[in-house]
């Protein structure tokens, strides 16, 4: 846990001052029953990105945030055994980042101040679209890129440098107290020791491995409804050191698959992060797997991927990290807001609500929005308004709807990918998001309108204007590229003319 002031230190404190940070953490565990009764009282569990947003979000409205944490959390940028995925691509979309920067003023400086790219879309993307290579328009949307670990130990530090904010390390949740009613607080195990947390608000920020189904059942609720798309997704990743002209200023590149080709997804990425480093992640569907052979990475992006461009890339610059596999990739969404019935004093945000494919980049975004969604709610209607937490669950689940459209759009379409198949709205969906799609091929207008929702600033309703419909009728207006845009000045920067 850091000390960083939120005013603007670098994320991480000096090994001298390590006793300190321990000091200000044993206060902090000793403040969970020394705070008067009265004080009302968030608990938050998990301490990963939606967690600590989250805390973020709900310091100032409660007495007291109390963020629950079952890994001991790094001082610094460093990874953990809790987010293995951390090796992989990230990226806020602009919708993200500006959400991100409402719950912490500032924290997009910080992280530019600490290497963090902010790239503008699609001036800095060259990307191969299932119906071609997209244009570079004129900045309409940004991205800010790099590290995960950069990303949450930016985060951690401004989020645990308020002192209204109170950590628990290395605790396991054991389960909700309460009834299907109101949930009372939270069941945890410290060092052996069973206590509750006693909360007028328990948020679920634990991601993939949320237990919230079972625990609704174990308050005698119904088991909520849920969906599933997983096309087998396997992610690959290595970090490289980008050739020395290309270290700063260079384009996300980006080669995307084709789910209606009839043969398994092929993909790739790179993007530009922090101390002049390239992370590269290459990732197939069921049948078309990488593997996590340090030496048949370039083979995989050279021989699989639909273009050669980022084994190109990467065959110029200088590996720094072996191959990391992930195969726990699928789309999963809980229908939370659909519920017959809902606790009050509950809420659930992030992953453990809706988890991405991470090819799409939107989980830090959209519980980014989520987290403004929750605090959003909690000021309009106060604590204690009948309820509350169905409509902090209703408004939490508008970012996600919009994230889950855009990513099982393509991802429904690969075999086995469901049990039933793509429904006829999936299908119809689809058709016209391709039609779309290759109209802003061509289309500046249009593509403006699609990165209005895949940056998640507008919501799709926008692609059904009139005006949008009768651009993807005609088409593009300008000619499909057959090679990636790359400028001369990019070309040579990567030693590829």
């Amino acid at each position: 846990m850091s000390t960083a002031s939120s005013r603007g230190t670098p994320p991480g404190p000096p090994a001298g001052k390590q006793a300190g940070e321990d000091d200000r953490r044993d206060r902090r565990e000793a403040n969970l029953t020394e705070r008067p009764p009265s004080a009302t009282v968030a608990v938050v569990l998990g301490g990963s990105h939606s967690g600590m947003l989250a805390a973020a979000a709900l310091a100032g409205l409660a007495d007291r945030v109390i963020l629950v944490e079952r890994d001991v959390l790094p001082s610094g940028p460093a990874s953990r055994k809790g987010l293995p995925q951390a090796r992989h691509v990230h990226q806020l979309w602009s919708g993200g980042a500006i959400a991100l920067e409402e719950l912490l003023p500032g924290v997009t400086r910080r992280l530019r101040a600490a290497g963090a790219h902010r790239l503008p879309v699609t001036t800095d993307m060259v990307a191969l679209s299932p119906r071609g290579w997209f244009r570079r328009w004129h900045e309409s949307h940004f991205m800010l890129l790099c590290s995960r670990d950069l990303l949450d130990a930016t985060v951690r530090a401004q989020v645990l440098a308020d002192d209204r904010i109170e950590l628990l390390e290395g605790a396991e949740v054991l389960g909700l107290d309460g009834t299907g009613a109101a949930v009372t607080g939270v069941r945890v195990r410290v060092a052996d020791a069973e206590r509750t947390l006693r909360a007028d608000l328990v948020v679920d920020a634990t991601g993939r491995s949320s237990r919230t189904p079972r625990w609704l059942t174990e308050l005698g609720l119904p088991t909520p409804r849920s969906r599933t798309v997983d096309p087998g997704l396997t992610y690959a990743s290595r970090r490289y050191r980008a050739p020395e002209l290309a270290r700063e200023g260079y384009p996300v590149i980006s080669v995307q698959p084709d789910a209606r080709s009839g043969r398994p997804g092929h993909g790739g990425v790179l993007l530009p992060i922090e101390d002049g480093q390239w992370l590269v992640t290459l990732y197939g569907t069921r049948g078309g797997e990488p593997s996590a052979d340090d030496a048949d990475f370039a083979r995989y992006a050279r021989a699989e991927l639909r273009h050669p461009i980022v084994a190109d890339l990467v065959e110029r610059a200088e590996p720094l990290t072996d191959v990391a596999l992930t195969r726990t990739t699928a789309n999963h969404r809980h229908y939370y807001e659909r519920m017959p019935a809902w606790p009050e004093n509950f809420a659930v945000l992030g992953d453990a609500v809706a988890a991405f494919n991470p090819v799409y980049g939107h989980g830090m975004s959209v519980a980014a929005q989520g987290a403004v969604a929750l605090r959003a709610v909690i000021r309009r209607h106060g604590w204690g308004a009948p309820g509350l937490s169905r409509r902090i669950q209703k408004a939490i689940a508008r970012p996600v709807a919009a994230a889950w459209d855009l990513a099982i759009g393509q991802d429904v379409f690969y075999p086995g990918a469901t049990e039933e198949g793509p429904t006829a709205r999936d299908r119809l969906v689809a058709a016209y998001v391709d039609r779309l799609m290759y109209t802003a091929t061509g289309n500046g207008r249009i593509a403006r309108r699609v990165t209005d929702v895949t940056s998640l600033e507008r919501r799709a309703e926008v692609l059904l204007a009139p005006s949008v419909l009768l651009a993807a009728a005609v088409g593009p207006l300008k000619p499909t590229l057959t090679e990636p845009p790359l400028t001369a000045e990019e070309l040579k920067k990567a030693d590829l003319q």
